[in-house]
């Protein structure tokens, strides 16, 4: 395998924060948009004029790959975490189990400086691929398909207040201190992060340099 230490590592944000990282960056996304045209077929006629129907919620396909080979501990550790992203979660805000209002969480993927729409897991494949002497799985490809959950603006044109906007003041890092923390300071939302990421070339928002200067750019509330 390519050693990945110094590249940006793919993550999966869940729905309240916590983050799942991926052992290895993907080898490609793929992406996929499907609008709805329809017309009304007539017998004797030809070929029907098409009226726009409205548009289907995208679709992110990525297949991730999990090694435990070098401690021997079961690669299920990670895939399961994976499969919970499928589970009902009656935490999330807004949940009732009284009148079945339960669902999985909200998922979005980031690598470096693309972020996917906020998804859902649509469906999972895990094929487990190596095994120990005792039969404990240690490699597994695992294949997600999400699902766009709203309206959004990856993978397409930016709106435009997005890309690197004109900053109205910086800010020197502290230490210990991570771009969630700094968003919450000056914007008074956490999940805000990414403006700061992006108009930074930030790659690891984790991992930020004491002294260091960023820029706070303006962003919609």
């Amino acid at each position: 395998m390519a050693d990945q230490t110094s590249a940006a590592k793919a993550f999966l944000e869940i729905e309240g924060g916590e983050r799942l990282p991926c052992l290895f960056n993907p080898a490609q996304l793929h992406v996929s948009r499907v609008n709805r045209w329809e017309g009304a077929a007539l017998p004797g006629k030809g070929v029907p004029r098409l009226r726009y129907a409205g548009a289907e919620p995208g679709t992110m396909g990525v297949d991730l790959f999990f090694d435990t080979t070098h401690d021997g501990t079961a690669v299920t550790k990670y895939t399961g975490k994976l499969h919970n992203l499928m589970e009902i979660d009656t935490s999330l805000p807004g949940s009732d189990e009284r009148t079945g209002n339960v669902r999985p969480p909200t998922v979005t993927f980031h690598w470096g400086d693309l972020h996917s729409f906020k998804a859902v897991v649509a469906s999972m494949t895990t094929a487990f691929t190596y095994f120990s002497s005792t039969g404990t799985p240690l490699r597994a490809a695992v294949g997600l398909v999400l699902r766009q959950y709203e309206e959004s603006h990856a993978f397409g044109p930016q709106n435009p207040t997005s890309g690197t906007p004109e900053p109205h003041r910086v800010h020197r890092v502290q230490s210990g201190e991570t771009l969630d923390r700094i968003a919450a300071r000056y914007y008074g939302d956490a999940t805000k992060w990414r403006a700061l990421a992006t108009a930074n070339q930030i790659p690891d928002p984790l991992r930020l340099r004491p002294g260091s200067l960023i820029s706070i750019p303006r962003v919609d509330p």
